[in-house]
């Protein structure tokens, strides 16, 4: 899967490094977890280009545990090395597009 991240340390340079960055953690048997990844990609691409998105297999690291990800899928969103938002379980894009809008705009 393109930016997949494989590591902690991958993750947290990912982090250090960029700054605004969206990281969705998934498991391929969890049905939300694929069916709402395309509606990610879609609207990180088209309303937030600025924002990188990178995947996390849960099943096949320990990344999760050390963000504190229980569930599938799981989106963290940092601006400026920070977690501003957390979304799990349920999402709604078009409430997490209105959450990441306002600290997307300060930032850029």
């Amino acid at each position: 899967m393109q930016n997949e991240i494989l590591s902690l340390e991958e993750l947290q340079n990912c982090i250090i490094e960029e700054p605004a960055l969206l990281a969705y953690f998934y498991n391929d048997n969890c049905a939300p977890c694929l069916s709402l990844r395309p509606k990610i990609i879609n609207m990180v691409e088209k309303q937030f280009p600025k924002l990188t998105l990178h995947f996390v297999n849960s099943a096949k690291s320990d990344i999760p545990a050390n963000y504190r990800v229980y569930d599938n899928p799981t989106l963290l969103v940092f601006f400026d090395k920070k977690e501003y938002i957390r979304e799990s379980k349920y999402v709604s894009t078009v409430q997490l597009s209105e959450k990441v809008q306002r600290y997307y705009d300060m930032i850029f």
